[in-house]
């Protein structure tokens, strides 16, 4: 039964953490489109690669007894793909001295992976401390992903819920939840841990859409009246066109 209840829950999470993974899309939409990356920021999205690096290589074999962490391996090697994509994207349409940033920053982060990844492998003897080296370095830069959240930020500034969909704000919660709930299921902090973070600010998004959602409402007419004055600012009111549409990188371990 409780094995039964630990699967449940880690496929549920899997499934709300890969909609929060493909929310960025809408972006990229846009940089493909446009092709520029215009004044968006790469660096959550290398943070986030580390990240699902780190998970996956903590639910494989090498590091976690045979395959016990087997849903930290499916959710976080889509997340890669994911991830990577993004990364690789805003290389080919930003400027070269956008390439230069870039790669100085996922070049090093990168050889911070593997060279985690060769000493947890080689030097350590069994999974216990191979577990406490890359979960502990998982759970840092998992709290640094919640370190900054500018999404809830540019909400309380603007009291406006529109670039914080209530689906993805949603989905957020959730799956900090799943993945509380599975952490404590399996009794593993480093997967428990970083959803302590992420559970609350996930609460906090959907406090600040009943708050702030009848300003939305009211505000939907006079961007239709503005739509018909003057055609060519319809595309720069349109969600996820005229600006980036934040989203808080969930726990997705």
């Amino acid at each position: 039964m409780a094995e039964t209840l630990r699967m449940v829950v880690a496929v549920i999470g899997n499934v709300a953490s890969v909609s929060l993974y493909a929310a960025p899309t809408v972006t990229f939409k846009r940089v493909i489109r446009k092709k520029s990356t215009e004044e968006f920021s790469c660096m959550p999205y290398i943070i986030a690669l580390l990240n699902c690096l780190l998970f996956t290589w903590y639910g494989l074999p090498v590091v976690s007894n045979k395959w016990e962490n087997l849903p930290l391996v499916t959710v976080n090697g889509v997340g890669i793909l994911f991830e990577l994509s993004y990364v690789l994207i805003y290389i080919w349409f930003s400027t070269p001295k956008g390439k230069v940033k870039v790669a100085m920053t996922a070049v090093p982060v990168l050889i911070v992976f593997c060279v985690i990844a060769i000493v947890s492998a080689f030097v350590f003897p069994d999974h216990r401390h191979r577990k406490l080296l890359v979960g502990s370095i998982g759970l840092g830069v998992s709290i640094a992903m919640y370190g900054s959240p500018l999404v809830v930020m540019k909400v309380i500034q603007t009291k406006s819920v529109e670039f914080m969909p209530l689906p993805l704000s949603f989905c957020s919660f959730l799956a900090s939840v799943l993945w509380l709930t599975y952490g404590l299921l399996i009794r593993d902090i480093f997967v428990a841990g970083p959803s302590l973070i992420g559970t609350p600010l996930g609460i906090l998004q959907l406090v600040l859409h009943c708050k702030y959602w009848k300003r939305r409402v009211m505000e939907e007419p006079n961007k239709v009246e503005l739509q018909k004055g003057n055609n060519t600012e319809k595309l720069d009111l349109e969600m996820g066109h005229g600006k980036e549409c934040v989203t808080v990188p969930s726990n997705c371990n």
